[in-house]
């Protein structure tokens, strides 16, 4: 695994991404969602399981769960698991690293 630096801080990027948004990160050939929630901050493929959507545009809700804005299907921002009961293949999830050295993304 390789470890990529998004952010300088962990201040930067709770200033750049607000609670209950996400925002897309290109890391190579990789498109992430990156998501700030209440219990953190969460890395997964930004394409939606289903159709491809763009998971990056669609809502998080109360369950740390964002939401594809396409047909509305749940997915689970921990596990990459989806939860609307639609029998999709989990999302990949990255891990993420927040030091004294920045905001990293692992690949």
């Amino acid at each position: 695994m390789k470890w990529y630096k998004v952010f300088q801080t962990q201040q930067e990027a709770e200033a750049r991404i607000a609670v209950n948004q996400s925002v897309r990160v290109v890391i190579g050939q990789h498109q992430i969602c990156l998501s700030h929630t209440s219990q953190g901050f969460f890395a997964v493929q930004d394409e939606c399981s289903h159709l491809q959507e763009s998971l990056s545009k669609g809502k998080i809700n109360a369950w740390n769960e964002v939401i594809c804005p396409w047909h509305g299907y749940r997915f689970d921002l921990a596990s990459g698991e989806e939860t609307s009961g639609n029998g999709c293949p989990a999302l990949k999830t990255f891990p993420i690293l927040i030091d004294d050295k920045g905001f990293f993304i692992g690949i």
